[in-house]
């Protein structure tokens, strides 16, 4: 393989707008996956000190 052919290779894939879409897609799933797994961490925070509340409540103010 010679060094024009290489260079006309990597020319035409960053002129290629399909693998920038792909890459734009594979990004924006990556940040969505992060944004859920924070909100799933901080709401489970929440939940759980909900449920130790109402657990001791009922229990009537013992540890759950």
């Amino acid at each position: 393989m010679t060094l024009q052919t290489i260079r006309t290779s990597v020319h035409k894939f960053a002129k290629d707008e399909d693998g920038l879409t792909i890459v734009e897609y594979a990004v924006a799933g990556g940040l969505i996956t992060v944004a859920v797994a924070v909100a799933f961490t901080l709401l489970g925070g929440n939940v759980n000190a909900k449920i130790t509340t109402l657990c001791q409540i009922v229990n009537n103010n013992t540890a759950c």
